[in-house]
């Protein structure tokens, strides 16, 4: 195995002209740091949808988008777009974007370096007077995830005309609904004004957005950057076990009815499932071999949440008279039909466990999403332009390119409604993400400046 490293790049003055690192490193990283500071909390970064920090980091990309060349503009979403026309206004535009928004104490490379990448690689073919060569319209735009008002990809569904009217009135933990919180900055909307923010179809070509991979397998290979192949379906379900509540001291063992006990059995099951699920499904009827080897390799579940009632130490867990135990389950695999026969299986030998235990289960489940497939041909031609980014960078490399599933969500499964999509992974240190410990080397910053620069110049 080859490791790139990309930290310490001597270059000469030849090189560093024609890697434009003072646009795609240095003032990237600058930038990036810039937004970093942009925050509504003291001491940690945090911007919600529409808050003064959002705002302000809004203007920012704006002036960025601008000094690059791009017609800007903000919609009644609050959606930020900069676009710039081409040799062809009229041919198929090329959508490139991602999120500004961030979780709490979050990490500054989330969803930003997607934005910072995309407007330094413009701002570089503006500076070598190409930016008019470009063969079709490329639209550049920042919107927000959804995470104040727990709605999913607020902006990038309402941009791919997925997003319900019944979302304007969703309100945050303060009681302040999406159309109040967008008024408060002279943004009116309508239901009508939110049916006409969908892009027409027929008008984009497709959506490419860089993010970081938020996991630790970049690291692990040891290369900078990965297509995506794919965005993760997933299923969430509310686990309720019931029993009978007692004395801790007095029940005894063999004739209690545990919930909590129930439960724990039931979280192992989860985890051996997912773990090897050749063990649980056979290959017939609808899981077959491909749908097996696809669930060996992308399957992961988790259980984030446990709750029980009183939670004391001295007492089997209870509520009233019906004992009970709640917990979550997060289960996400990129083939849907095997997505569905896990919780298929999953739920059989739940109720199985619990029939033994002598204990009642409900299983409700909350959430689905399917998965979406990236587009063969914009992957492949995002694999090249990562290929010649790296290449560039270090010599000639006999490494591949590493194609990536991804387990989190992205922009892209909104706009996979409205067009095709293709991504890039970029690495960061140890996996880690949402967190202050999220961090991308200056030379991988780089690297995924060069590729997006790469894939436009594809489109010259």
């Amino acid at each position: 195995m080859i490791v790139v490293l990309l930290c310490g790049i001597e270059e000469k003055d030849g090189k560093t002209r024609s890697l434009y690192s003072e646009i795609l490193r240095d003032e990237a990283v600058a930038r990036l740091n810039d937004l970093g500071k942009v925050s509504d909390a003291d001491g940690y970064l945090e911007r919600t949808f529409m808050s003064p920090a959002s705002v302000r980091a809004g203007f920012l990309i704006r002036e960025w988008m601008e000094n690059a060349g791009l017609r800007t503009w903000v919609d009644s979403m609050g959606n930020l777009h900069g676009r710039v026309e081409g040799m062809n206004a009229s041919a198929q535009a090329l959508l490139i974007g991602s999120h500004l928004d961030t979780v709490v104490d979050a990490g500054m490379f989330d969803g930003s370096l997607g934005i910072i990448s995309a407007i330094s690689a413009l701002k570089v073919l503006k500076s070598i007077g190409k930016l008019g060569e470009l063969k079709r319209p490329v639209i550049a735009f920042s919107d927000e995830e959804g995470v104040r008002f727990q709605s999913t990809f607020l902006g990038s569904a309402a941009v791919a005309g997925i997003l319900p009217v019944t979302a304007l009135k969703i309100s945050d933990k303060s009681g302040v609904i999406v159309q109040d919180a967008l008024k408060g900055n002279s943004i009116e909307i309508t239901e009508d004004s939110l049916l006409g923010l969908k892009y027409d179809p027929a008008s984009i070509w497709g959506y490419f957005e860089l993010h970081i991979e938020q996991g630790p397998v970049l690291e692990w290979v040891g290369f900078p950057l990965a297509v995506v192949k794919g965005i993760a379906g997933q299923t969430r379900m509310k686990v309720t076990v019931r029993g009978s509540q007692g004395h801790a001291g007095t029940v005894p063992m063999s004739m209690r009815r545990d919930p909590m006990a129930a439960a724990a059995e039931l979280i192992v099951l989860l985890e051996s499932l997912c773990k090897h699920p050749r063990d649980f499904l056979s290959s017939d009827g609808n899981c077959n071999e491909q749908t097996l080897e696809s669930l060996s390799t992308s399957l992961v579940c988790t259980v984030g949440e446990i709750s029980t009632w009183p939670s004391a130490s001295n007492v089997i867990p209870g509520q009233a008279r019906n004992s009970s135990v709640t917990f979550t389950v997060d289960l996400r695999a990129i083939d849907d039909v095997g997505r569905e026969a896990v919780v298929y299986e999953l739920s059989n030998q739940m109720y199985k466990i619990c029939d033994r235990r002598s204990v009642s289960c409900i299983i409700e489940r909350k959430h689905d999403a399917n998965a979406v497939i990236c587009d063969q041909e914009l992957s492949s031609r995002l694999k090249s332009a990562a290929y010649s980014a790296v290449n560039k960078m270090v010599g000639q490399i006999q490494e591949e390119v590493p194609v990536l599933m991804s387990g989190a969500g992205h922009d892209a499964m909104a706009i996979s409604h409205l067009t095709k999509v293709g991504m890039l992974f970029v690495r960061c240190r140890g996996g880690i993400s949402h967190s202050p410990e999220e961090h991308v080397l200056e030379d991988d910053v780089w690297a995924a400046g060069l590729a997006v620069l790469a894939f436009l110049e594809s489109h010259m």
